[in-house]
């Protein structure tokens, strides 16, 4: 029997597993698996910030260079598992920075197993985790913390550059060097498209748009914003056939394909994202959770990480379809730990979690 269980390995389940073990609850965390399987849906263990190649934005980690402590502090047995670090390079990695957070939770008594979980019993006291191994977990509490995945082409070009030109996130990458002052190309029609476009205006030379209808699925207002600024070029009823670039430069152009019966248009970018919607990592949860339509983890609670089910805490972006940044998740980590914590210590505290998800 485990006094918490953590189910998710980005920034939101090692934070929420560095404050469990610095209450003293000995927490097991569930890390995912190294599979082919996982590889292929974009849910290996670490997270999705584990996937970016700088991080200038999370607080703490400016811009500098770092090897000597990243010597001192990640185990050798470990350093293997990261990406390459160039000479001279300054900042720090996503996968360097998730690498520290497990550091950090391990260091305090996190405990942590490679597995999946792919189903859950919540119908009694004890919660139970199914495992895609066959164990069975049982626990007081649980803190799921699985994320969300970047929904992208599919195209084989696509996944080559990844973090070479490509990306899923222009809040999380839109400043760095490789896109300043330099055409970039948006795919998609949705809100969430022409927001990612407006901010890469910031800092992009022009950013275009694409959509493979002849006007675009975002509301009205949203959509006007769009049509009429001066940086946003919209290309209508194309089709990405193929991301051009090469092994020094990395993402150099795009290769479009009409939908109307036009020819193929290739334009010279830096840039590619995709803004093509997400996938929360809660498909094991149907039918156990309240989940909203979109397959995100309802917190029943106004500020906390409760859930449908009493002792089931969330945090990080399985619950967050807005923010979708890693230093947000490591915060709602620390705040689902703590709401887990008193749920365990406190009977009040407990009684106070049950009614209010009772009544929701």
């Amino acid at each position: 029997m485990e006094n918490i269980i953590i189910i998710g390995s980005g920034p939101a389940g090692w934070t929420a597993g560095i404050y469990a073990a610095r209450a003293s609850l000995a927490p097991l965390l569930i890390e995912g698996a190294f599979t082919a399987e996982n590889q292929e849906l974009g849910t290996l263990p670490m997270g999705q910030l584990s996937l970016s190649s700088e991080v200038e934005n999370f607080s703490g980690f400016p811009f500098g260079s770092i090897q000597a402590y990243l010597d001192s502090a990640i185990a050798h047995n470990r350093k293997d598992l990261l990406p390459p670090r160039e000479e001279n390079a300054q900042g720090i990695s996503g996968a360097e920075l998730v690498e520290l957070m497990r550091t950090q939770a391990v260091h305090f008594g996190t405990r942590v197993v490679s597995d999946d979980v792919v189903d859950v019993d919540f119908t009694g006291s004890v919660h139970k985790l199914i495992g895609s191994n066959g164990n069975v977990y049982e626990t007081k509490a649980v803190v799921i913390a699985t994320g969300a995945r970047a929904n992208y082409l599919g195209l084989s070009s696509e996944t080559k550059y990844k973090n070479r030109g490509v990306s899923a996130c222009a809040t999380c990458d839109g400043a760095l060097p490789r896109f300043r002052n330099k055409p970039i190309a948006v795919i998609g029609g949705g809100d969430a498209a022409v927001e990612e476009a407006e901010y890469l205006t910031k800092t992009a030379s022009v950013v275009y748009l694409i959509h493979r209808r002849d006007q675009l699925r975002a509301s009205k207002i949203v959509a006007q914003r769009a049509l009429h600024h001066p940086k946003i070029k919209i290309l209508w009823n194309r089709l990405t056939k193929e991301i051009i670039g090469n092994d020094n430069d990395g993402v150099t152009g795009i290769l479009l394909q009409s939908t109307a019966g036009e020819s193929d248009l290739t334009l010279d970018v830096s840039g590619v994202f995709a803004a093509i919607g997400r996938t929360p990592n809660s498909g094991f949860l149907k039918g156990k959770l309240e989940l909203s339509s979109g397959g995100y983890i309802i917190r029943t609670v106004p500020f906390r990480t409760n859930t449908s089910v009493s002792g089931v805490f969330v945090a990080g972006d399985v619950a967050d379809e807005h923010y979708r940044q890693g230093i947000a998740a490591a915060g709602s980590g620390c705040m689902a730990a703590i709401d887990a914590e008193r749920y365990l210590s406190c009977p009040d505290a407990r009684l106070l979690s049950e009614t209010k998800t009772q009544t929701h």
